[in-house]
């Protein structure tokens, strides 16, 4: 046996603040929470957020009689340095203290490849979802051994398997920087002043990073309405330790995709390491081991990726008119042709899983998000909710009025400008892990000798350490399937814009799609890391020279798509986030604190109560579903795929606990990105692992969907449950639980 875990530090008391105003019975303050050896000093809090902009300060302060509260108070992405404490108090009897966000704020992850997780041990163990570990598990496989399909176990700390491209990211500190970024862009034209705003953002990352070594990143907030100076300790040796089988983490396949009742054990769980050896995090969440009921509140700590809430009607209207519907048709063209390469062979289906997965799943994500966008409802309640707000904001402040008027005609016209580009912009994108090396190698070589705040923004000087890293890395590419998604790119550009279109015809070079496709991939050198690792090394003169023909393919796509990216970013982007300033300002004014921004991949707090919910046809949907219903749901479809049962749990179904609930709902404001987000109770211990929505929160990028919109996370009792009687990941376990 190896030896055991080692043990959690000494819990210490955190002293939550004493409510100010409640009438609540079941209050109760944060109880103790684990912290490792402090070696940092505590981050300085950013006071609320009237200091977010001068601005915004005088205006909300004007507009005090006027405040509004959101009615739906379980709603909120929000910034940990500016929680709903009088939403939480006045509802909850619950007031977080500094420590206790704190210590969440340390303790979350946000991974590299989209998801979220959070640090579970003082060994640094690391939660997140099978689904978000699938990319890494696809990378690490080969064809005799598929953990992708079979899972994965490390039985002792040798076992762990190093993960080449992976990057953990624990936000450490937040500096409001929105004076400084602003004042970079002052009197200036919108193209030149978002120029500007990057130069001078491009220029604190730099500055911020090298006086902490810690990796930098400033957020645009609000739509450009505040800006934040996000600064992360960064982990890049990562190992996998555990991760069930596909058919446990996606039991169900895309029939349960977005449905509850659900029956998934969509867990993975990694290893941070730090000079060799495990890390000794500062913080780490410790684990419920009696779990949530119906009703207990709870909260979710994530990285929700992007939503539109703040969006103008106009603008939501664009995204049900054009963007949404063009999204679909691609995802719809390239799932049919990953069906048909998977169907070809046992080894293309293993090779193509990975990705189908996903684009099937962002196309049942959009269906539902145009689906709400096509209900006259949705339409009509932002549009009478931003009626509201002109209206307060004009007894507010009737002189500022024409600015707010102006800046919604400027989302009007900039709308009117992305449409025309908005098609061409969609395909001039070639997918394949071949050409994405090939397109960063040449863009390389045309940014780096330009000053960090004028490059593109994945170049900046910030960046180029995680840029590398996925350059350099040793993943499997598999030369029929890059063939087969560098055709499909082409040919679907060809059929777009027609073969006589100019930049159709330089990329094709009198070829058709399959055959510059073929003759791209198979001659080509960057499936060689070594070779990836020579070309970076050389300027752009020395790379062109080597002719590489998937350099070469994108050398001939990179002008058009530089061109349609700058009249995107001075024409369109530009002109939105000084609008979108304006607009915030105003809805600031209204609102005052209960102003959310929209989501932006980085950590937010949501909360809200296990909640089950009634379906429109009377029929009452519970909260938890358990093990015992998953095998229940596997015999109801004779284990026919894709309800059949891995061979270990049918091994041992007499084993497991079968009342023990697997997944639960709740009614927290979450989007895509918080895959993987642990779910907490009141005292910041574990109690679920958030995974999905159901089909009724698909729209919820666009507002907040109470009635029936669900979370849906896996029980950690089923995760403590499953390692323990299942897989027999002893060591696991006793770490978890700090035996």
């Amino acid at each position: 046996m190896p030896p055991a875990a080692p043990r959690a530090a000494p819990p210490r008391p955190l002293r939550a603040r004493t409510p100010r105003q409640t009438h609540h019975r079941h209050s109760r303050s944060p109880s103790k929470l684990i912290h490792g050896n402090r070696t940092t000093p505590r981050v300085q809090e950013i006071p609320m957020i009237h200091r977010l902009n001068t601005a915004f300060s005088v205006l909300i302060l004007a507009a005090v009689p006027l405040l509004t509260r959101i009615a739906n108070a379980d709603e909120g992405m929000w910034l940990l340095n500016n929680p709903p404490r009088r939403t939480l108090i006045e509802k909850y009897g619950f007031d977080p203290s500094d420590e206790w966000l704190e210590h969440m704020q340390k303790s979350a992850v946000r991974f590299s490849n989209g998801g979220s997780g959070s640090i579970v041990s003082a060994a640094g163990l690391v939660m997140t979802n099978h689904h978000i570990a699938a990319d890494v598990l696809y990378n690490l496989s080969t064809p005799e051994r598929d953990l992708l399909k079979d899972g994965f176990y490390a039985p002792t700390p040798a076992d762990e398997i190093p993960v080449p491209d992976l990057k953990l990211d624990v936000l450490w500190q937040i500096e409001d920087v929105t004076q400084r970024v602003n004042a970079a862009a002052q009197g200036k034209e919108p193209a030149q002043a978002e120029a500007a705003r990057r130069a001078e953002m491009a220029a604190i990352e730099s500055e911020s990073q090298e006086q902490t070594g810690l990796h930098s990143e400033v957020v645009t907030l609000y739509h450009g309405g505040a800006y934040h100076l996000y600064r992360y300790k960064r982990f890049t040796d990562v190992r996998l330790v555990f991760a069930p089988e596909e058919q446990a983490g996606f039991f169900g396949g895309d029939n349960d995709n977005f449905e509850f009742p659900r029956y998934c054990l969509d867990v993975s769980l990694f290893r941070i390491y730090k000079d060799g050896k495990p890390l000794k995090p500062e913080h780490y969440l410790q684990w419920s081991t009696e779990g949530a009921s119906e009703g207990d509140l709870t909260f979710v700590f994530g990285h929700p990726g992007s939503t539109q809430r703040l969006y103008t009607v106009d603008h939501l209207r664009f995204l049900r008119d054009v963007h949404l519907p063009q999204r679909l048709r691609w995802a719809w063209r390239l799932q049919a042709k990953l069906e048909a390469f998977s169907g070809r062979s046992p080894e293309n289906e293993r090779i193509a899983r990975d990705l189908l997965f996903g684009v099937s799943n962002a196309r049942k994500a959009w269906t539902g998000q145009l689906e709400s966008l096509m209900n006259p409802r949705t339409i009509a309640i932002k549009s009478r909710a931003q009626g509201r707000m002109i209206g307060q904001y004009t007894k507010v402040n009737p002189a500022g009025w024409a600015d707010v008027e102006n800046a919604f005609a400027d989302i009007r016209k900039s709308l009117e400008t992305y449409r025309k580009i908005h098609t061409r912009r969609q395909v001039f994108k070639v997918r394949g892990k071949l050409f994405e090396h090939a397109l960063t190698l040449l863009r390389l070589a045309d940014e780096l000798p330009k000053p960090s705040g004028e490059r593109l923004r994945e170049y900046r000087d910030s960046n180029l350490d995680a840029v590398r890293q996925t350059l350099f890395a040793d993943t499997p590419i598999y030369p029929d399937f890059e063939a087969e998604l560098v055709a499909s790119a082409l040919s679907r550009m060809a059929e777009v814009l027609g073969r006589d279109d100019i930049i159709v015809r330089t990329v094709l070079n009198n070829k058709s799609p399959r055959e510059r496709a073929e003759e791209a991939v198979r001659a080509s050198a960057l499936f060689d890391a070594k070779m990836r690792r020579r070309y970076a090394a050389l300027d752009r003169q020395g790379l062109l020279e080597h002719r590489d023909p998937m350099i070469e393919l994108a050398r001939a796509l990179d002008p058009e798509m530089r061109r349609l990216r700058a009249v995107y970013e001075d024409e369109v982007e530009s002109v939105q986030h000084d609008a979108y300033n304006t607009i915030a300002a105003a809805w600031f004014a209204v609102e005052g604190e209960n102003v959310y921004p929209d989501a932006t991949f980085t950590l937010r707090m949501g909360f809200g109560t296990i909640a089950g919910y009634t379906e429109p046809n009377g029929n009452e949907v519970p909260a938890f579903t358990t093990i015992g219903g998953m095998y229940r749901r596997s015999a109801l479809w004779n284990a026919e795929k894709p309800f059949d049962l891995p061979r270990h749990w049918a091994e041992h179904e007499n084993d497991v606990d079968k009342d023990t609930p697997l997944n639960f709902v709740y009614n927290a404001d979450t989007i895509g990105g918080n895959s993987g987000s642990p779910v907490v109770d009141r005292e910041g211990k574990v109690v679920g692992l958030n995974f999905d929505s159901n089909l009724y929160k698909l729209g919820n990028n666009v507002r907040y969907i109470k009635k029936r919109g669900r979370a849906i996370a896996v029980d950690a009792r089923a995760i403590i449950e499953s390692l323990r009687s299942i897989y027999r990941a002893d060591r696991v376990v006793s770490e978890l639980l700090n035996e």
